[in-house]
């Protein structure tokens, strides 16, 4: 079946899926309507007064990223160039989670903080803590822009509407319910949309192995090329590969949406397993999405938009198309509440004037969704590709901040010179590389711009100090 008669296939049930997408929403915002009663102050809405256990805290980790980054952009781009393309999401991203865990989760949640800036103001200064605001939100437009963009691209296999209406109504939506309940409500959704991930996604990589003859025959008619995960034999794409894994595994260290979460566990044990878990439950759950890309491949969907969806047309009938659906939609949706949520946060804690009353400040933290909500609709319209937005956002927190964030944890004595040099040198390096749009760094071929960048972040941080003292 090629992928004209996949769509022609899922646009005969656009009435049963139109009823369940319906029925999906109501049951989320009825979460959320309930979450938004445990929502009492600016603390309930940021990390959920600090009380969630390991299930919950596990089940919102996990569902942080495992969006349309895997689903979607991953699975396209395993589609077109193999395995490879799994170097960023899943594989980075599910490291990332594993290396939080063990090395910043328990230091970062004996700090009680509300919001990752607050551990720069902290040790550094308050100009340390504007900065990295003023840096930690940015990455997060593009993130949650390539999460619109791809469940409005699934409604409208679906729906004959035009992409800029459903871009709009997905917004919307993600909007409206994460300004209803926060932190609550984001860990409540996630829990409840992540057994129905899990099946959705067991169910379609089940029915799409066996219409392409099982893991063997698929594996067997796959080009060479497709199979290789790390290219050895090239020393430019390795370096290039290895620059693309850095990035989704230290890219988001240093990021608002993790920490919350963190933050949110109601003990520093709860926190550490919580990523950890979360972590191996991501690189086992990718596998799907990766083995999805390479279905797709087979089936032809080289050239294609939404390779996932299209496998599933091609190889299931409409009850589980149905399912996988919904299944598509509540995955992402999961990403974009939390998504969301973390650059509200920082601008209201970390730039804006704090206000006297907690009421007024609930408001603010409320507004700040809505803003987020609103900009990163402006970008997605704008329409840039979902897979270059998704690694670039993971490229700036590791080039800006992470450097700061490890001296801050770690180092024996704090430098605000040191910090703001180190935030400095590094968005600069990567930014002005970004902005001229080169091939390679300074002529090199191969030579991972977002690694150089990062360690140049690190070699400023005791440079600036040694500069400082004389």
């Amino acid at each position: 079946m090629d992928s004209s008669e996949s769509l022609r296939f899922s646009q005969e049930f656009s009435s049963l899926v139109g009823w369940s997408m319906g029925g999906y929403l109501f049951v989320l915002l009825g979460i959320s309507y309930y979450a938004s009663k445990r929502v009492h102050g600016p603390e309930d809405f940021i990390v959920a007064g600090r009380r969630l256990g390991l299930g919950l805290a596990t089940a919102t980790l996990l569902a942080t990223w495992f969006g349309a980054g895997t689903l979607m952009a991953a699975a396209d781009e395993i589609c077109a160039v193999g395995l490879q393309g799994a170097a960023l999401d899943p594989f980075g991203a599910g490291l990332c989670l594993i290396i939080f865990g063990l090395f910043f989760a328990v230091r970062l949640w004996k700090e009680k903080l509300l919001t990752l800036p607050e551990i720069f103001g902290r040790k550094f200064g308050p100009s340390a803590r504007k900065t990295g605001a003023a840096l930690m939100i940015p990455p997060y437009l593009g993130w949650i822009a390539a999460q619109f963009m791809a469940l409005a691209g699934i409604i409208t296999l679906f729906f004959d509407l035009p992409f800029e209406l459903t871009l709009c109504l997905v917004a919307c939506v993600g909007t409206g319910y994460t300004i209803m309940g926060g932190m609550w409500a984001v860990s409540l959704t996630d829990a409840f949309q992540l057994g129905l991930v899990i099946v959705g996604l067991l169910v379609l990589t089940l029915e799409g192995l066996a219409e392409v003859g099982g893991f063997a025959n698929l594996w067997h008619h796959l080009p060479a090329a497709h199979k290789i995960f790390i290219p050895m034999d090239d020393l430019a794409v390795c370096l290039g590969f290895v620059g693309v894994v850095a990035a989704g595994a230290l890219g988001n260290i240093p990021s608002q949406d993790v920490s919350q979460r963190v933050f949110a566990s109601k003990s520093e044990k709860v926190a550490k397993k919580a990523c950890i878990l979360a972590g191996v439950l991501y690189l086992v759950l990718g596998a799907a999405p990766v083995i999805l890309g390479l279905i797709g491949h087979q089936m032809g969907f080289a050239d294609q938009q939404a390779t996932v969806v299209q496998v599933a047309g091609a190889s299931i009938h409409s009850g589980l198309v149905v399912l996988l659906v919904v299944t598509l939609m509540s995955v992402i949706l999961s990403t974009i509440d939390g998504a969301l949520l973390a650059p509200a946060s920082v601008l209201v804690n970390d730039l804006l004037p704090a206000s006297r009353r907690p009421d007024s400040e609930l408001f603010k933290f409320r507004l700040g969704v809505g803003l987020m909500g609103t900009v990163s609709l402006g970008l997605a319209l704008a329409g840039e590709n979902a897979y270059a937005m998704l690694e670039s956002s993971y490229e700036l927190g590791m080039v800006s901040l992470l450097a700061p964030l490890c001296y801050a944890l770690y180092a024996k004595k704090a430098s605000a010179p040191g910090a703001l040099s180190s935030m400095a040198a590094g968005t600069l390096l990567w930014l002005g590389h970004y902005l001229v749009d080169a091939e390679y760094f300074f002529g090199l071929k191969g030579c991972p711009v977002g690694l150089i960048s990062m360690l140049v972040s690190f070699l400023s941080y005791p440079l600036a100090i040694r500069f400082f003292r004389k």
